[in-house]
This record gives C-alpha cells, structure tokens and sequence, in this order.
C-alpha cells in the first residue's frame, strides 16, 4: 500500500479523542480532511497547547489540513498572530491572478468573486514559481447560505487524473499567458503592487517571466511552470497547477466567444498552453475538472473557525453563496 493509502486508512476513522480541553477527531466521517481540533470551553486561540500546536503541524505533513473550531479570535490583528507564530514569514499577494483588499500586512480578504460564482478548487498561486508552502483561512461571518471553501488532497488528483494526461502536462510543462487590463481583468499596478515599470521588469527577472509593454502602456507576460511537483518534505507527487482556471474553457461559453470577438485569443486576459505553445483540448481541462470535483470535500464555516492548510497537499475553493460572508486570509 502506498504511503497516501496508508496516510487515508490510519486517519479517515480517527477516533474522537479529548486533549488539553479540546476535542481532537476528523470533521467528516468519511474522509481524514480536515483534522477538527475544537476548543470544549471557548478558550483564546493564542492559548492553544504546545502539545496541540504539534499535534497540528504533523496532521498539515500527513492529513494536509487543520480546522480549530470554538476558539476566540477577536480580530484579524488575533488570527494574524496565530497565523505568525508558527515561525514562517507571512507573506504579501505578489503576482496575483485574482482581486483582493489588504486588510494590513500579511492578511487579506477572500478573492472578491461575485457572490453567485464559484471559484474552482487550486492550490494558491500554482500557477507561478514561487508559492506560499502554508495558508490559512479566519471565517469572521459565514455566509446565511452556501459559502463553504471545498478542499480536495491535491495527491488523490494526482493520482485519479488519467495516467496520459498526467504525463503529458508533466512532460511538456505549462505556459500561463496574462494580458492586464483594468478593461478586462486586473491592471498591472494592483497585479505587482507597484505603478513602477522597472520594479515590475525586475520581478518579472526574477521569476523567469518574459514580459512586454504595449505603446498604450498595457502589460503583457508568459510565465513556464510545473504541472506537478514533488512535495519538499514527503517527496509524494501532487498535482500543482491552474491550468483549469486559466484555460479559456474556463469561461462562460459566450463569454468566451465575445471576447474572442472582441479582442481576439492573443490579447485575452488569461490563458494557457501546453509549454510548447500547442493548445491543451477543452476535453483534456473538463476531465481534470471532474477529478477535482469527485475528490473534493466542503463544511459549513463558523464563526470564527481557522483553517490551516498546506498549500501543495490541499486545494481548496469557494462555492457561491448568499448574505453576507467575511473570510480573511494569510500566506507563508
């Protein structure tokens, strides 16, 4: 039996358990993500045990996610420092593919999708080089229906993808193409956080990003980047990329077809191909779709839950929602 096997057999029936007044047990019944560690008597989450904050640090190496549930969270400043003090740098949203509001340093909301749609399950920022390993969630307000974030062990999609899809995407790579435009999709001054042309070349350097300047001042780049990873740690594959979201099937069919009309393929705001610029098949990206959505599992939030996730060995989502929902995030 493989090691994920043995990871799922061992942990997708652990037995509820009492520890340091919190209940410790899976969440679903049948399935090991995420791990619940629920406060029994409301305690501050800045008193979390050492034992537990351990217990928690393992089951991100093995389960891939952990939900600490009833514990009081004041502030965003309060879910900063948690997030913080398990000793890794936060982050800030560099090279961002979606729009989000700084809440301060190291903490920012939710993607800001309208309430109707969802945004399909990936792995943050996978579509790049360079990656938070660690993130975590705060549910301030839940929505009044819908709203959960579905998560999905971006191992079982690694290995329920057909073996040749798998090893063609991992093969050839993958080559992200953006065009930013505040018109159509995210300028490039909120992408790099800068109105600075020559901070933005530097980064783009950096990263490997081939870029290039319209003579209206419009961005465009092309990155080339994994479609699969080994983990650093357990060395397990998983599945690591945003093809799915990138890709112009993405899209609403008429959409799809307007802005073709309108701009054409080229001057899209995003898309992706196989790395050596060949089309990857509409019929290859609905495949990979219907695997994240057999492998994935979702829960209503609460308020004040925190759910940490490693960011290589879980995907995680957003499904449409009703009412008001404030969900805030950290990176490391």
């Amino acid at each position: 039996m493989n090691q994920l096997a043995d990871v799922l057999t061992a942990e997708a029936f652990r037995p509820s358990r009492v520890q340091d007044g919190c209940t410790v047990a899976s969440l679903l019944d049948d399935h090991p993500l995420p791990l619940l560690i629920a406060s029994q008597e409301g305690q501050s989450i800045h008193n979390l045990s050492e034992s537990l904050r351990t217990l928690a640090i393992e089951a991100l190496s093995t389960t891939g996610g952990v939900l600490l549930r009833n514990f009081k969270v004041p502030t965003p400043l309060d879910f900063k420092r948690f997030a913080a003090s398990f000793g890794m740098p936060l982050g800030t949203y560099e090279f961002g593919s979606t729009p989000r509001s700084k809440v301060f340093a190291g903490v920012y909301s939710s993607t800001e999708y309208p309430a109707h749609q969802s945004i399909p399950l990936h792995n943050e920022q996978s579509y790049t080089r360079q990656w938070p390993s660690r993130i975590w969630f705060h549910c301030m307000t839940p929505s009044q229906t819908g709203g959960e974030t579905p998560i999905a062990d971006s191992r079982q999609v690694y290995q329920a993808i057909d073996p040749a899809i798998r090893e063609e995407f991992i093969a050839k790579g993958l080559l992200y193409v953006r065009n930013y435009s505040s018109a159509l999709d995210l300028p490039w001054q909120q992408v790099f956080n800068t109105d600075d042309r020559v901070k933005v070349e530097q980064y783009c350097q950096s990263q490997g990003i081939d870029w290039n300047w319209s003579k209206d001042g419009e961005l465009s780049t092309r990155q080339l980047c994994q479609a699969a990873i080994r983990h650093p740690a357990s060395q397990e594959w998983v599945w690591f990329n945003q093809a799915h979201l990138f890709h112009i099937s993405a899209m609403e069919q008429n959409l799809r077809q307007a802005l073709i009309d309108a701009v054409g393929e080229a001057q899209l705001p995003r898309n992706v191909y196989f790395g050596d610029g060949t089309p990857i098949p509409d019929a290859t990206l609905d495949a990979i779709r219907a695997v994240y959505a057999q492998t994935c599992v979702d829960f209503p939030w609460q308020a004040g839950d925190v759910l940490m996730l490693d960011n290589l060995l879980v995907a995680h989502g957003r499904n449409p929602f009703s009412g008001d929902r404030k969900v805030i995030v950290a990176m490391a």
